[in-house]
């Protein structure tokens, strides 16, 4: 819902802090000369303003994909975990199942000749030939071969991707709730919630302890 709730906002009122801002500078350009001071530094302010909310949309924007890459990730994770337990589950149905593998017949066959060898001469007797011939699949000791040579592990053992970029004091990927440093020049940009001890996003600017650190020491 929160995910929503953002797209939302960032789909029907980011374009149009776009424009207000556009349409502001062209006023401001076209009538500064008959402004007088004040007019001139309130209109600025209102510039200032909507570009500062503009900001705002574009840190919820950034944030806004990261949490969607996130829950495709996770989904596809589950898609795979689900895949691989339903493989595992077909696996032991057909080691229990009525299937037949050539190997397996193969066998069969060879003991099926030696008793009737061993039973010339005495008479007939019940052997395999006289139990109902079980019932097969239209090709399935191919399908039962292909299925049993797959495992379960070799779906959950996908590798990472080496060039998903790292974030935080964590080095990290993105995950959970994320905030951008409003240091432009800040070589980490976005942070964890939890690795910067924050539950919310808080109202204003906000810089990582690392810009804090070296603002300090510029003073």
């Amino acid at each position: 819902m929160e995910i929503e709730n953002q797209k939302y906002l960032i789909i029907f009122f980011f374009p149009d802090k776009k424009a207000e801002i556009d349409s502001l500078a062209a006023a401001y350009i076209e009538s500064v000369k008959n402004m007088v001071p004040e007019e001139r530094v309130e209109h600025l302010r209102k510039i200032q303003s909507a570009y500062s909310k503009c900001k705002e949309y574009s840190d919820d924007k950034v944030q806004l994909a990261m949490q969607t890459y996130e829950m495709v990730d996770k989904h596809i994770r589950r898609l795979d975990a689900d895949l691989a337990r339903f493989e595992a589950d077909l696996k032991d149905k057909l080691e229990g199942s009525d299937f037949e593998t050539p190997a397996s017949r193969s066998l069969k066959k060879g003991r099926s000749q030696k008793d009737k060898r061993s039973s010339r001469g005495r008479g007939r007797r019940t052997s395999e030939e006289d139990t109902p011939k079980k019932k097969k699949l239209k090709g399935g000791s191919e399908f039962a071969d292909t299925i049993l040579s797959v495992h379960p592990s070799d779906v959950l053992d996908m590798p990472v991707d080496p060039n998903e970029p790292t974030y935080c004091l964590c080095h990290q990927v993105s995950y959970g709730e994320m905030i951008g440093c409003d240091n432009p020049d800040c070589p980490i940009e976005w942070f964890h919630f939890a690795c910067v001890d924050l539950t919310t996003k808080p109202k204003g600017k906000w810089f990582c302890p690392r810009c804090v650190q070296e603002r300090k020491k510029k003073k």
